[in-house]
């Protein structure tokens, strides 16, 4: 049943957000979810292409969570910070075990490489959106940028780096963007006094 499918979709997703995916096999997938090996085999027919589509099920679910959290801002530059605070949030749950394994695991990479993709162009138009209102770095540059940073996050290059998680690296991404494209606000020091 499809309600049904979507529960055990749910707690997949859960599971493998917490523990990671690649060392369960069917059987330790059925116990843990109380359910039987044939309707796990229900949502795919092999045990990658379960992974495959929680995995797929997971990013899509963020994507439209982020996309629903832009929607409630109009200001450009809170646009900006919304967006990538909000993938922040629906990458905290992720333990770094998913991840690994999202790394180990070449559909699961590509899924994540995609979305990254795309969440890169969509702050590249998020950053091109502020105009005049943003301050005197250039918003394609700033935009490039903010994509190489999101594909260094993606690829793990950036944690092995700095040993910064993918969800607090997008709130410090979101923290140095912002801080870069907002315009400059005028000195309150008096004149003839040092600031």
């Amino acid at each position: 049943m499809p309600a049904r499918r979507d529960a055990l979709m749910d707690e997949l997703i859960s599971l493998f957000l917490a523990e990671g995916f690649l060392s369960f096999g069917i059987g330790d997938l059925a116990a843990r979810l109380r359910c039987s090996r044939t309707t796990l085999y229900a949502i795919a027919p092999s045990k990658e292409q379960i992974i495959a589509a929680a995995v797929r099920a997971f990013f899509r679910g963020a994507t439209e969570h982020v996309e629903a959290s832009l929607a409630e801002e109009s200001d450009p530059v809170a646009r900006l910070r919304t967006y990538l605070e909000a993938i922040s949030c629906e990458l905290a749950p992720a333990s770094p075990a998913f991840f690994a394994d999202v790394d180990a695991f070449a559909p699961a990479r590509d899924v994540y490489r995609r979305n990254t993709e795309w969440a890169a162009r969509r702050v590249r138009q998020l950053v091109a959106d502020l105009g005049p209102q943003g301050s005197g770095v250039d918003p394609a540059f700033a935009g490039v940028v903010a994509a190489q940073v999101m594909l260094s996050i993606q690829s793990g290059e950036l944690e092995a780096q700095t040993g910064v998680d993918d969800a607090t690296a997008y709130h410090q991404l979101a923290s140095l963007l912002v801080a870069g494209v907002s315009p400059a606000r005028p000195s309150t020091a008096r004149p003839g006094r040092s600031a």
